[in-house]
């Protein structure tokens, strides 16, 4: 077992797990820490606790220290700086007539090096606002390509129902949403109703998309006959939220309607084969095609990166 601390390093950001070394850390200190990326500041996101070797990152680095006032002021500069560099960068953009949008500028904590974060429909060459930059800032430049619902999560915003955005707050990486999801979940396909801020299909599509396709494996489909304690009946709908089950009655009344729970149901369902299962569980053809051209980007880190000279 190994002792680790949570650090994120930017709000809404992936967590990393470091050793706390000797310091007794709670949630919202300030440390710093050496990264891939070189030496950074970061937050502690999560108290520290026991975790399997398995399940830590190997190597796993120690903290080299609390944050010093001083620290916490090269930040606040750094911010400052940003603005600044975000401008310039600008500027530049439009005087080399690049087809790219600027999204945000990262200074490192060690003033080593500039990112500047874009999106853009297709490949730029931005090698001479490359060069341009690096004559500017007299350090090493960084450009990186970014997708729309990276877009999003920098720039931050309020989603349809109210909350700031989940990729914004605290989602520390995506995950595949796709348009069957929303079938399954019973939701208007118009996109105005499904999609974020990013124009892409919300990411709470995946919050309960495992509750449906439990209940959507331990039911029959809708159209199908199955037993009920009042006789044979055509299964009508699934609520996987109340768990009951919406079904018209063979006998009697063409318009007698009931519902009953799923276990009820349940219990009075034949005991499926493996081939069964195996069947019910396939996709059709039609979505398939839906979820390959809805599937979206994971991270920044799947786009390229281009650098300027070092100083």
């Amino acid at each position: 077992m190994l002792q680790v601390v949570g650090i994120r390093f930017r709000k809404g950001t992936k967590v990393y797990f470091f050793d706390p070394g000797p310091y007794s850390l709670a949630i919202g200190d300030s440390v710093v820490v050496e990264t891939v990326r070189g030496v950074e500041l970061g937050m502690v996101a999560s108290a520290a606790r026991e975790l399997d070797d398995s399940q830590v990152p190997q190597p796993l680095k120690t903290i080299m220290r609390m944050a010093t006032p001083d620290d916490l002021r090269k930040v606040e500069q750094n911010t400052a700086n940003e603005k600044s560099a975000y401008t310039i960068c600008q500027e530049r953009i439009a005087a080399h007539r690049l087809e790219m949008k600027l999204v945000d500028v990262e200074y490192a904590f060690d003033n080593s090096k500039v990112t500047f974060y874009f999106t853009a429909n297709g490949r730029v060459d931005f090698r001479a606002l490359v060069k341009n930059l690096a004559a500017i800032f007299k350090t090493r430049i960084e450009l990186r390509q970014i997708g729309v619902r990276d877009e999003a999560k920098m720039l931050g915003g309020l989603g349809s129902c109210g909350r700031p955005i989940c990729c914004g707050a605290f989602l520390g990486s995506f995950q595949p949403v796709s348009i069957k999801m929303a079938k399954e979940q019973n939701l208007s396909l118009n996109p105005s109703k499904i999609s974020g801020l990013c124009g892409r299909l919300m990411c709470c599509l995946k919050y309960e998309q495992d509750h449906y396709e439990r209940a959507r494996r331990s039911l029959p489909k809708p159209g199908k006959e199955i037993d009920t304690p009042d006789g044979r009946a055509v299964m009508l709908d699934v609520n996987a939220i109340k768990e009951t089950v919406k079904v018209r009655m063979l006998s009697g009344d063409v318009d007698d309607i009931k519902e009953y729970p799923f276990d009820v149901i349940q219990q009075l369902m034949p005991k499926r084969t493996m081939a069964d299962a195996s069947e019910e569980d396939t996709l059709s053809h039609e979505d398939i095609v839906m979820i390959e051209e809805d599937v979206l980007p994971m991270s920044a880190d799947d786009f390229p990166i281009v650098e300027g000279p070092d100083f």
